[in-house]
């Protein structure tokens, strides 16, 4: 039910930035990466962690900028999973480089649709590593993380919902 309201909220942020943006070659501004998740996060409760991560690493005017992003976005269950296997409560106990360098494993340069995603052997992060992508059982994955929703558009990239957070090196 959670996914349902996630997915129907993404849904609406889509479609307004579909009536907002203009094409991608001639962008506007409009709602950012960062601004799309907020909305989604004020509609329905996610996003709750990976904002709160994105403000504690000082990320937030990165993906707020012109530069075009795909940005593979854990869920909160997943950061609950990641806290849980660090033995932490919350993003407030994990040290500000290491949070800087696992965010950083979720962004890749350049706006990436699932289909050139799906089409890449291999896409280079922010953090100078690389992420796998692959499908399953008909499901796409990266790096072992379910792509849950694909292609939320953003006047500045995409972002792709993950149920994991990928850490890099693991």
């Amino acid at each position: 039910m959670r996914f349902a309201r996630l997915g129907a909220a993404i849904g609406v942020a889509a479609l307004s930035l579909a009536v907002i943006a203009s094409p991608v070659a001639a962008r506007q501004p409009g709602s950012t990466i960062v601004k799309t998740a907020m909305t989604v996060n004020a509609q329905t409760g996610e996003f709750d962690e990976l904002i709160a991560a994105v403000k504690k690493a000082g990320l937030v005017d990165v993906l707020n900028g012109n530069r075009q992003f795909t940005v593979f976005a854990p869920t909160d269950a997943a950061f609950a999973d990641l806290y849980k296997a660090l033995g932490v409560d919350g993003v407030d106990q994990i040290d500000n480089d290491l949070l800087r360098v696992v965010l950083l494993h979720h962004v890749a340069p350049g706006e990436r649709f699932s289909g050139t995603v799906l089409a890449s052997t291999r896409i280079r992060t922010l953090n100078h590593d690389f992420l796998t992508p692959s499908v399953k059982n008909g499901s796409p994955y990266i790096d072992g993380a379910k792509i849950l929703i694909p292609d939320v558009d953003a006047s500045n990239g995409v972002i792709h919902v993950i149920d994991k957070v990928l850490v890099p090196g693991s």
